[in-house]
């Protein structure tokens, strides 16, 4: 449905793009300027004392621009996209009956999909096919499911990375369960956001570009004590690497490092790479959106008027 067969209903604004892009210094300079209220679209920034590593905004800033769906959940909890998307109408309810407007700013695109176009029925976990697919990936690589993945939907592996186990058993489960594609079954989704949605998209212009801030934050983290952040997790003894928490990009590395498995230069190393590689699955989601305006992180004041413009202020 169209913004134009949508004009009775309330807005909304979404604000997304890959990370080290701009998108939350964008978000709170728009909170001075139109009368919104800022939900967090992040799977990270979710957990509690996850603050350095996810780059969550600082004490300042969520002062300034309060974010709602930020610090709810204990690392040792899990939360999924159905999760999420009850909440963030929950929250969007509240902010449209008190006169405002509810932007919408993060990075998993995951969860504005969802959001957007409603969770398809996928079925649910079989324990026995994902310890078949776990030993064809033990005997042949991950290499080799994700291109069986190819074969039987190509949507799918174009967006899911090789080196991403988990989404990628996911995508096969349910191909293997349901006879099915994860592609086809969310197509087939229903309920559409009730909301005139305005879309928007920040990145750098170039890829390279992008590449030198993710870097430039990656060392910047380390050097506000991420890895003391993680040494307080690890220290927990509740925590393991088979949950979401702990594998959050520069999370996984950090605790590789800890446990011994890599030295401190190689954490380093695979955390810019994970981290450009989150960037790039962003871009690949981003680049198929339908409706998105693009802004250009090098032009935030352009990027902010345009803003302006479209929603109407």
């Amino acid at each position: 449905m169209s913004n134009e067969s949508k004009a009775g209903l309330p807005k909304a604004i979404f604000l997304m793009g890959p990370t080290a892009s701009g998108k939350t210094a964008l978000a709170i300079k728009l909170r001075t300027l139109l009368p919104v209220e800022l939900i967090s679209v992040d799977s990270a920034l979710i957990y509690r004392g996850m603050d350095v590593g996810t780059a969550k905004p600082g004490a300042d800033e969520l002062a300034q621009a309060p974010h709602r769906l930020l610090d709810i959940l204990d690392p040792a909890e899990s939360w999924s996209a159905a999760d999420f998307r009850r909440s963030a109408l929950e929250q969007m309810a509240e902010i449209t009956a008190s006169g405002r407007i509810p932007l919408l700013v993060g990075g998993t695109m995951l969860y504005f999909k969802a959001l957007l176009e409603g969770l398809s029925p996928l079925p649910s976990a079989d324990p026995v096919v994902r310890a078949r697919i776990e030993q064809q990936a033990a005997e042949q690589g991950w290499g080799a499911l994700h291109r069986e993945l190819e074969a039987i939907d190509p949507v799918a592996a174009q967006r899911i990375h090789p080196n991403d186990p988990q989404r990628l058993s996911r995508a096969l489960e349910v191909f293997f369960i349901s006879g099915k594609t994860l592609t086809e079954l969310t197509q087939t989704s229903g309920d559409a956001l009730p909301y005139q949605v305005h879309q928007f998209a920040i990145a750098p212009a170039s890829r390279e570009l992008l590449h030198q801030r993710i870097e430039q934050r990656f060392h910047q983290m380390l050097a506000s004590g991420f890895e003391a952040e993680v040494r307080a997790l690890f220290a927990r003894g509740d925590l393991h690497t088979d949950m979401p928490s702990v594998r959050c990009v520069g999370y996984r590395q950090m605790w590789s490092y800890l446990t011994g498995e890599i030295a401190y230069d190689e954490m380093v190393y695979r955390g810019v790479c994970a981290t450009r590689q989150l960037a790039k699955r962003q871009m690949t989601w981003l680049r198929g959106w339908e409706g998105v305006e693009w802004l250009d992180s090098d032009h935030p004041r352009q990027s902010l008027q345009r803003v302006l413009q479209v929603v109407g202020a």
